[in-house]
């Protein structure tokens, strides 16, 4: 008898072990915006956007799927069909990462979005994604490269910024103040340094550009990296379990580089 309970409790003892080393569930991040965090074709590189790097800073349990594509805004990528497959597909634990406003802000663009219709979008995105028990991130619009006469960087979302924000606030969503922290690179770069991050090119320096390309929206691959690390650095600061999930090379490269 007492051969018979000592043999029961190793094995629940076992059982016990073995649920607490189970690796955590598989999920996917999903990641909704424009062509500065889309996956381009190879006729446009080196123009890279943030999301392509950003997919390889985590471990097996997480597969990115990045659904942004170029001149969209929250108005079209649903007008287009682009949100409701995301929705449809979100399993409880993925995230959906929300950054659009570059192509909302603009009137004379046909994706323009005004303010209270941009809004009501991100409310769509946080509202439609809870409801699979899956958790939204809102991003402010990445900086485009702007400077003034004295090399002071100049904002250029400020009004769709701040709504995101206000948005963020009111819903009680993790907030990733893009806009504020891109800035805050470019202008530690430079007015001449920080054009290393953006896709610009000398005639014949790259045969997708042989006239030359003088971009200062799109980012090239170390742009791109750059950018995927300041997302990186602020999963980590808001303590999303995602953060338990980033592999540890690129946790320690991080960490390096906010040190310097």
């Amino acid at each position: 008898m007492n051969n018979f309970l000592l043999r029961l409790a190793t094995a629940f003892i076992v059982l016990c072990l073995m649920a607490f080393s189970a690796p955590p569930a598989k999920i996917t991040v999903y990641l909704i915006g424009d062509s500065t965090m889309s996956i381009k074709e190879v006729k446009n590189y080196p123009e890279t956007g943030w999301g392509m790097p950003f997919a390889y800073f985590f471990d097996e349990t997480v597969t990115v799927d990045n659904r942004a594509q170029n001149g969209r805004s929250t108005k079209s990528f649903v007008a287009e069909n682009r949100w409701q497959p995301v929705a449809a597909a979100l399993e409880e634990g993925d995230y959906v990462f929300i950054q659009f406003g570059h192509n909302d802000e603009v009137p004379t663009k046909r994706s323009y979005t005004p303010e209270a219709d941009y809004k009501n979008y991100l409310i769509r995105f946080i509202t439609e994604t809870r409801a699979k028990k899956a958790t939204p991130v809102l991003l402010t619009p990445v900086a485009r490269r702007k400077f003034d006469a004295a090399g002071k960087v100049e904002g250029t979302h400020d009004v769709y910024s701040e709504i995101v924000r206000k948005t963020a606030q009111e819903q009680q969503v993790a907030l990733i103040d893009f806009d504020r922290e891109s800035q805050a690179l470019l202008q530690q770069m430079g007015v001449e340094n920080s054009k290393l991050l953006f896709n610009q090119l000398t005639p014949g320096e790259h045969p997708n550009y042989p006239d030359g390309k003088e971009d200062n929206t799109h980012f090239n691959e170390l742009g791109a990296r750059k950018m995927a690390e300041i997302v990186l650095a602020d999963i980590r600061g808001l303590k999303l379990e995602l953060a338990n999930r980033i592999v540890k090379r690129a946790a320690a490269k991080t960490v390096d580089a906010q040190a310097r």
